[in-house]
């Protein structure tokens, strides 16, 4: 799981990578002028952009579920289907399990697909009481609250804002489904040096390009690569 951002168990805080891009969700819509038939009309700013007025927003909080690995959409079920069924839908926001799209190299095709950013969890939008920390800690599959205890911890609105950015940009620009460290020995399955085995000996994660080591005529030679043009060994 990258990022650090999710623990392997529930732990007493959640760190998350800081963004500067993140964008905040609130809406704003402009508000209507009312025409006065009876005044002299005033003269238009021509400058000046309307006033516009935010939309409240939800006062619920953003927590982290901790789940069985690969019931992520079972637990996102069956709290909606409680919520109905006990009376506590009214507490309960936007169910969210964070996903980005990947791209990889089949058969000499780009093949995009979708992957969850963090395995076994399940971010839920709640008004928390104690009722509703009980009754969602008793849903099938459900192992507790990032945070631990009685009282887990909500997501800040920066976090919550890093995750939708993260999830948003990954769908303009899909991220390459593997990942490389250096002098990680590679095979190139793509291009005019296909077949050839080397060594990773830089990554570039921002141009999602590796500098791959590859002997060619008894001298290892430096050949830049995408991501894409090789696989592990």
């Amino acid at each position: 799981m990258p990022d650090e951002m999710f623990p392997e168990e529930d732990s007493t805080a959640v760190t998350h990578e800081a963004t500067h891009e993140a964008t905040h969700d609130a809406a704003a819509h402009a508000e209507e002028p009312v025409e006065d038939h009876e005044a002299a009309p005033a003269v238009a700013d021509q400058g000046a952009e309307p006033a516009a007025e935010e939309l409240p927003l939800s006062d619920k909080k953003w927590f982290i579920i901790h789940t069985y690995s690969g019931f992520e959409q079972k637990v996102a079920g069956s709290l909606r289907s409680r919520a109905e069924a006990f009376g506590f839908a009214e507490q309960i926001g936007q169910i969210l399990i964070p996903t980005e799209e990947v791209v990889e190299l089949r058969n000499g095709k780009k093949v995009t697909s979708k992957r969850m950013l963090y395995p076994g969890y399940v971010l839920v939008e709640m008004d928390m009481n104690d009722e509703l920390w009980h009754a969602v800690k008793a849903t099938p599959r459900v192992t507790g609250f990032v945070g631990g205890g009685n009282s887990p911890v909500p997501l800040t609105a920066d976090e919550v804002n890093s995750i939708l950015y993260r999830q948003a940009s990954s769908a303009e620009r899909p991220r390459p489904k593997m990942s490389f460290e250096k002098n990680e020995n590679v095979r190139i399955n793509d291009g005019p040096f296909a077949n050839f085995s080397g060594k990773v000996d830089e990554v570039n994660p921002e141009r999602n390009t590796l500098r791959v080591l590859v002997t060619i005529f008894g001298r290892a030679t430096p050949v830049e690569l995408d991501f894409l043009q090789v696989e592990k060994v």
